[in-house]
């Protein structure tokens, strides 16, 4: 019975007189007495057919064929689960090493920052992933989905917010990226990065140092206040140098700068993360901000200035692109951004006056007020006159007081909702330059069903 191990290495050579050897190493076993090889070969030794080197080749092949038959054959996947114990077989390489360089020309910027995704302007949660700003925004850098997490926490993967949103794992938001998950490979390779304490690999360019990136981006237009701002620099800083005096940020108030009217806001903290000396953070968690236009200011110019570990002042001056300065070292990098909270339709009367009164009834030629005839005479133009000139107040098209045009409990007895549903008993629907959407209604009936207060 043959007992042959999984691995054979087998060499042809003709001989002379036509010998054929066929020499089969490694081989410890037992060895069938019966079969056409001379006795005396050392571990089946070598073969010798004396005979013609055609036959002595079919007859090598055909001893080849049965040897590999009595041999016991295994997968990859079994031979090296028995090479290695009980351990599982590690996953196949993702084709990119755990370093920053790799995964951002790999996954961030074809994957990530894309259009109208994490790059641009006005990037989702303000994190731009493009190769200038990617690891000043993630690296040390609280999640604005999250304030609790970092963005990347070097040396911990799974308390890194990017490795839960690419594992489907985050407290809030989907897997990312949206147009399908990596593969785990990749995510290993991330994950295995952070392990080894997120570094930046890239070399840091030559020159002074400059801003390489900022979010809020420069004009940005935000239709909320942001939770921090995030300064990223082409090096590493000295820290003891970003501070209050800085990193300022400053509301216009009424939307001129320098005349005296600025208001300086002060932050909760600013800071410079431990993992990523690439990176100033202006963390503006409790600090009420109203709508305004905004400007941030880092400084390069004396007495006080940002400098690298090296002593060289920020070069600041911002021409519209990053990364910013003029080559010299000293200058300020000066950004404004502004803030713009959307109106929300809501059933109150501020808000149907803000959104539907205001601009769709109260315009030129209709119910502005004046006069002594529809539809001047209903004054809609402000909530006081809106409250004053509808409530409780009788209409005027029916006439002798048989309807109101808002019965505070009643919008289905309420003359404004027949006018704008388009069941009024006199007149055509309103407004005249087309019918509300239902939603819109919806919240002005609830209004009215709520008590129609002011």
């Amino acid at each position: 019975m043959l007992n042959f191990p999984n691995t054979v290495r087998i060499v042809s050579s003709a001989g002379d007189a036509g010998e054929t050897v066929i020499d089969i190493a490694s081989c410890p076993g037992e060895v069938d007495d019966n079969l056409p090889f001379a006795g005396n070969a050392p571990c089946l030794g070598q073969g010798v057919m004396q005979n013609h080197s055609d036959n002595g080749i079919r007859v090598a092949v055909l001893v080849l064929g049965g040897l590999l038959g009595a041999c016991e054959v295994q997968t990859f996947d079994d031979a090296a689960s028995e090479f290695a114990g009980d351990a599982p077989v590690p996953p196949p390489p993702s084709g990119i090493n755990p370093n920053f360089s790799e995964i951002q020309a790999s996954v961030l910027t074809p994957s990530c920052a894309t259009a109208n995704c994490h790059s641009g302007g006005s990037p989702p949660e303000g994190l731009s992933l493009e190769a200038a700003s990617s690891y000043a925004m993630l690296v040390g850098v609280p999640s604005n989905q999250d304030a609790a997490i970092d963005r990347v926490r070097p040396g911990d993967p799974d308390n890194s917010y990017l490795v839960q949103k690419i594992e489907g794992t985050a407290s809030s938001g989907g897997v990312m990226p949206p147009a399908g998950a990596l593969d785990q490979a990749t995510i290993d390779t991330i994950r295995q990065w952070i392990t080894d304490g997120a570094i930046d690999d890239r070399a840091p360019a030559a020159g002074p140092v400059k801003v390489s990136s900022l979010s809020p981006a420069p004009s940005a237009a935000l239709t909320a206040a942001p939770t921090t701002i995030v300064a990223g620099f082409d090096r590493d800083l000295d820290a003891t140098t970003v501070n209050l005096n800085t990193f300022t940020l400053t509301a216009s108030v009424d939307g001129v700068f320098g005349n005296g009217n600025d208001l300086a806001i002060s932050a909760a903290q600013i800071s410079v993360p431990l993992g990523n000396p690439r990176s100033a953070i202006f963390d503006l968690s409790g600090v009420a901000m109203a709508d305004d236009e905004y400007e941030v200011r880092l400084s390069g110019s004396a007495p006080s200035m940002i400098m690298d570990l090296n002593g060289n002042a920020l070069d600041g001056e911002f021409a519209g692109g990053f990364p910013s300065g003029n080559g010299v070292a000293g200058g300020d990098f000066v950004s404004r951004f502004t803030i713009s909270t959307p109106l929300v339709l809501g059933p109150t009367l501020p808000q149907i006056q803000a959104i539907v009164f205001g601009p769709t009834c109260a315009v030129g030629g209709c119910h502005t007020g004046g006069g002594a005839i529809l539809p001047g005479v209903m004054d809609l133009s402000s909530e006081q006159s809106s409250f004053d000139n509808l409530v409780n107040v009788a209409a005027l098209q029916v006439g002798g007081g048989a309807a109101l045009r808002v019965t505070p409990g009643d919008p289905d007895n309420s003359y404004l909702i027949q006018k704008l549903e388009g069941n009024q008993m006199i007149g055509n629907q309103m407004p005249p330059s087309g019918p509300l959407a239902q939603s819109v209604i919806d919240e002005i009936r609830l209004w009215i069903s709520n008590g129609a207060m002011p």
